[in-house]
């Protein structure tokens, strides 16, 4: 069994199946988006099995990229769960057969309380397809599954095509950086997004311009930067990192650190950034400026260092 070209043959088999259900999409897609963005309730994802995880996923996209979800098992919204659902939601179910029991035991619930009813099936001709005010057709000739039984095709589609709703809602509601650092403060890019140079900014160590090499080294070792400031936190008169030592070591002679100071390693115009810019823009001008790290300025006065290595 050659392996390599298994998992190739399945990933073809999903490429094709994506395709399929690409060229499937019509006007109802269109309206369907439109529904979502305009409703003052949220979008209740429902699904069974298999079904059941890709709607999880789609919640959680849905509700990081600003549009207001929540997960109900069929099962549990069966025994009492339907309770916590509004006039105003829309009740979103997926079931490939469209036949789920779990699920069209819901229908008559769902249509009573006046909700609207989208679902994703690969059979537009099913229960739960027909009585639905939006359908979108899951339908795949073959799943990646040599016995054609498990879902995998069908899912992989499903999970593109709540993907493509939730990256729709987010152009309808015109959803930016900053809102989705709003509902992701705790991760890496939430922090970077809401927090400013000031909030993330070392304290930054100084050495006057006529201190020696040896000094200007001891210094810089115990710096949390790696670079050393020439002068004080009112007269910035250059700085100083590694890569200005390796230079200056490489430019003279090995034994003239001995009689080397401080002005003669530095670099006389550092960048520099304000203490209220976002660590987003810092970032962005490090990698335009192609150095690792900023000045912090407030006027004439150094604040601090903002580089490359202090990331929370």
């Amino acid at each position: 069994m050659n392996y390599i070209l298994e998992a190739k043959s399945v990933i073809r088999n999903e490429i094709e199946g994506i395709l399929e259900v690409e060229s499937k999409l019509d006007h109802t897609f269109e309206k369907l988006i439109s529904c979502i963005s305009k409703s003052a309730g949220r979008v209740v994802m429902c699904g069974m099995g298999k079904s059941g995880h890709i709607a999880k996923k789609i919640f959680a996209t849905l509700v990081s990229t600003g549009t207001p979800s929540m997960y109900m098992h069929p099962a549990e919204a069966y025994h009492g769960d339907l309770g916590m659902i509004k006039e105003e939601d829309i009740f979103f179910a997926i079931s490939n057969s469209g036949e789920t029991s779990e699920v069209t035991q819901l229908l008559p619930f769902i249509k009573n309380n006046g909700n609207t009813l989208i679902s994703m099936t690969g059979n537009p001709a099913s229960t739960l397809a027909s009585v639905s005010d939006f359908h979108l057709d899951i339908g795949v000739k073959k799943e990646a599954c040599p016995l054609n039984l498990a879902p995998t095709t069908s899912t992989t589609v499903s999970l593109v095509l709540g993907d493509a709703i939730a990256i729709s809602l987010m152009k309808a509601r015109s959803f930016k950086e900053e809102n989705f650092a709003k509902y992701h403060p705790g991760g890496s890019l939430g922090r970077k997004l809401l927090m400013t140079v000031q909030d993330c900014m070392l304290t930054g160590t100084f050495v006057k311009s006529n201190d020696s090499f040896i000094d200007v080294i001891s210094t810089m070792s115990t710096s949390k930067t790696g670079v050393v400031l020439v002068g004080d936190t009112n007269n910035l008169q250059g700085v100083i990192t590694d890569g200005d030592i390796r230079k200056y070591l490489t430019r003279y002679d090995i034994s003239s650190y001995k009689t080397a100071e401080a002005s003669d390693l530095m670099t006389t115009s550092p960048k520099t950034i304000s203490p209220n810019t976002k660590c987003s823009d810092a970032d962005n001008k490090m990698r335009d400026e192609g150095v690792n790290s900023l000045i912090v300025k407030q006027g004439n006065q150094v604040l601090g260092i903002y580089d490359n290595l202090n990331r929370k």
